[in-house]
């Protein structure tokens, strides 16, 4: 997929104020920190689009953004300061859980995934609250520049042994760096397919 077009359409907190276009949306969340949007900078080839900061959870907004004027992508706030209820479940922020429970124009979410450190207990739970859910989404490790193949290779593996775990398979992964462009165009070429998919059932 090219990206010929990225521009921020709106950011807001409640899920019946985004966009009423009946277009494919492509979520992308993380732990705080995470490099989510360095990330999508990378994808949309624009350095600023998503604002990036040194300082985690950054972002606290859902945020659209068309890309080639037909989906959009969609930034959500990190899930590193979730609360634990009284049921011992992890509740996130309301707005993210409605988002995720309530949007139909929903397509896939991307979690984000730091690849140099093991298995963290708040991914694998916000993955479990996917699961249960009903959510689709992949996995996009990030900071791959960070370690040799060898390594990546080595912790993608055991990430993949800690799923399974509680998962009957795995979900689909990229591994990724924003800094060298790494899985771009894998990760572009999946929402490319996607879209061509919806786009082949609503014609038939």
């Amino acid at each position: 997929m090219i990206i010929k077009s990225a521009e921020f359409i709106m950011s807001n907190s409640e899920v019946a104020k985004c966009p009423k276009d009946p277009l494919p949306e492509y979520a992308f969340i993380g732990r705080s920190n995470v490099g989510k949007s360095s990330l999508i900078n990378m994808l949309t080839n624009h350095k600023n689009l998503a604002k990036t900061s040194g300082r985690p959870g950054k972002t606290q907004l859902i945020n659209h953004f068309l890309i080639n004027k037909n989906w959009f992508l969609v930034d959500l706030p990190g899930y590193g300061y979730a609360r634990v209820s009284k049921t011992s479940k992890k509740k996130f922020q309301r707005f993210i859980t409605d988002y995720f429970e309530e949007r139909q124009q929903l397509v896939l979410a991307f979690v984000l995934v730091d690849i140099r450190h093991e298995a963290q207990k708040i991914d694998l739970e916000f993955m479990q609250y996917m699961g249960e859910n009903g959510i689709p989404f992949s996995i996009i490790f990030t900071k791959a520049d960070k370690l040799k193949p060898k390594a990546i290779e080595r912790n993608v593996a055991a990430y993949l042994e800690e799923l399974l775990k509680t998962w009957e398979e795995t979900p689909k992964y990229f591994i990724t760096s924003s800094s060298s462009a790494l899985g771009r165009d894998e990760v572009l070429n999946e929402i490319d397919h996607i879209n061509q998919q919806m786009n082949a059932l609503r014609q038939n």
